[in-house]
């Protein structure tokens, strides 16, 4: 009665099996990857011959649509961690550089007020200091002379000139004089040949265009002034920052002429022109000169020197993920969201601003999600393996001929592959160095790293270096053909030769250039071309 219960049971869950998806009719012809190592793979479990990781069956991976399911060692072996998505402010730190600039608003030309010769320069180095009222230079006028002599006979006059002599006197004040001179000019009653014009401001001299000996003309420009007791701080902000900054945050700045001192001040400007070539905008943050630090101590700050910067910003509260729960696979943004038991869906997302560690989520996932914050990236190679897998999942008919040598060579280790290479690498360097001596000594060594490999061409030692190198081109060119799918693995580099003398296309490997043609060794030597 028993085994009859049994096989009704049976028969009734018969149709249950049969109804399964595609992936659990094609489990008899499983694919066996590295989780690690993709590129191992094998149609029976086994051990990565790489890392010694078990194989895992890709073809039990996929569940449904954009779901990937794994296996609670495999969730173990990749380290998977989720975060929770949640309404959060975002956080950011923009580091920028920039340098320390005068204020171009506090700038001063002076000019020459009348046509003469300069005789002397009392101010005479870029970097010097000016006060109002100082001596900045003598000056030889015959115009100045002139008008000199037209105010002292005015002043001479007494009331008869009495209506014109305020005219000569803005004339002459016009031109430079100050009001002492003038002074002096009624006491002396004669013009002197040389006058000294005295600076009406004061600054620093950022610019200088006049020299002794000079002829200047009305408004030619003399020197340049600036005022450093406001000084800027000027950094160029990226398009992506620009929504983050805005006038009045706070800027911790740091510069090497004051080190360890962090000065402190608000952004006082950001240019709303953007320049066309960098894509950025300048923003201007206003300085006390000299600073003072928190110990009272003040500070010069330097003109034009080089200077760090520091803004913490953040915004309202956003629905938000970390950064490292986002991957970017060149067709857009996706995310995985943990769903229990193994399985993990991807999602599409859509991204707004980005945080230190926080990303603004606009679409694609909702407040409450786990997403997947570590691991994503390994789980994303096993969701492609795992399709790639499915998509070959069907027998493959049985082989007509004898597989060729890159065939034969999947069930092959990685170090047998990389015993094979050092050997033909090493040949083909003594053959383009044209020693047929140490090929002979090499040739035994070579012989036993193809033990593994018998699809490969039959390969002769030949007699001398002709004889030698016929053999060598068919058979370096299937060892070329074997290790180019791994050269990532085995750091080699496949070349080819154009018109190499038995196959016209004859290939080989090195482990870096310059390439050095083992088919024709010195006579051309540097014939041929890396194959991408």
């Amino acid at each position: 009665m028993k085994r009859l219960l049994f096989f009704l049971l049976a028969l009734a869950t018969l149709p249950i099996a049969l109804s399964l998806s595609p992936f659990a009719r094609a489990s008899e012809a499983r694919v066996y990857r590295c989780p690690m190592h993709p590129w191992i793979k094998s149609d029976k479990p086994g051990k990565c011959t790489v890392c010694g990781m078990d194989l895992v069956a890709a073809t039990t991976m996929p569940t449904a649509e954009g779901v990937v399911a794994l296996a609670s060692s495999i969730i173990t072996a990749i380290g998977v961690e989720t975060s929770v998505v949640s309404r959060q402010a975002l956080t950011r730190t923009i580091r920028v550089t920039g340098a320390i600039d005068d204020d171009d608003t506090r700038h001063r030309l002076l000019t020459a007020r009348s046509e003469g010769r300069v005789e002397k320069l009392f101010v005479n180095v870029v970097g010097a200091v000016v006060t109002a009222g100082e001596p900045l230079l003598e000056l030889y006028s015959p115009e100045l002379q002139t008008a000199q002599r037209e105010f002292v006979q005015l002043a001479r006059a007494g009331e008869l000139a009495a209506s014109a002599l305020p005219a000569a006197r803005a004339r002459l004040l016009r031109m430079g004089l100050a009001d002492a001179q003038l002074t002096e000019l009624v006491k002396t009653g004669e013009p002197p040949l040389v006058t000294t014009i005295f600076a009406p401001d004061g600054g620093t001299v950022v610019a200088k265009s006049v020299y002794e000996g000079q002829w200047v003309k009305t408004g030619d420009k003399l020197l340049e002034l600036g005022d450093f007791s406001k000084m800027w701080f000027l950094f160029d902000a990226y398009e992506q920052d620009l929504p983050w900054l805005a006038v009045g945050q706070s800027v911790e700045i740091s510069t090497r002429s004051i080190p360890g001192e962090v000065i402190a001040a608000p952004i006082a400007f950001i240019n709303p022109n953007l320049d066309e070539m960098t894509r950025t905008a300048k923003v201007r943050v206003v300085l006390a000169n000299p600073h003072v630090n928190a110990a009272g101590v003040p500070h010069t700050l330097y003109h034009k020197v080089l200077a760090e910067g520091r803004v913490l910003v953040s915004s309202p509260a956003v629905l938000a993920a970390p950064r490292a729960a986002v991957l970017d696979r060149g067709t857009g943004p996706v995310a995985y969201i943990d769903r229990g038991e193994g399985n993990y869906e991807q999602r599409v997302v859509s991204l707004g601003r980005r945080g230190d560690s926080l990303v603004e989520i606009l679409s694609g996932l909702a407040e409450g999600d786990k997403v997947v914050t570590h691991g994503a990236l390994l789980l994303d190679a096993q969701a492609q393996l795992a399709n790639e897998a499915t998509e070959h999942s069907s027998p493959a008919p049985a082989p007509a001929s004898p597989p060729s040598a890159p065939a034969a060579a999947l069930g092959a280790s990685l170090s047998a592959l990389g015993s094979l290479a050092t050997a033909a690498i090493d040949s083909a360097a003594v053959l383009a160095a044209d020693d047929y001596a140490a090929y002979q000594k090499l040739f035994p060594a070579l012989l036993a790293a193809t033990q593994d490999f018998p699809a490969l061409p039959k390969l002769e030692l030949g007699t001398d270096l002709k004889s030698a190198r016929r053999s060598f081109e068919p058979w370096s060119t299937a060892i070329a053909d074997l290790l180019k799918p791994h050269r990532a693995n085995l750091g080699v580099k496949v070349f080819q030769c154009p018109m190499s003398p038995v196959l016209k296309k004859g290939r080989w490997v090195q482990r870096g250039q310059p390439l050095k043609n083992p088919f024709y060794g010195s006579a051309m030597a540097d014939c041929g071309s890396e194959i991408p």
